[in-house]
């Protein structure tokens, strides 16, 4: 799998959650534990980074 499409991938699957999570009013109640994906994300770029090397 090339870098493009896996970040492509990414981009859309989180687009797609936070559009879930705001049309079911669960993004206020969400707030305090947005850290978690944060953190999920960046260890995700770290690992790209590192099979996707050029």
């Amino acid at each position: 799998m090339k870098k493009k499409i896996f970040d492509v991938i990414v981009i859309v699957s989180s687009t797609a959650l936070l559009i879930l999570l705001s049309e079911s009013d669960l993004l206020e109640k969400a707030a305090p534990f947005m850290l978690v994906p944060i953190l999920g994300f960046y260890f995700l770029g770290q690992y790209s980074e590192r099979r996707f090397k050029k």
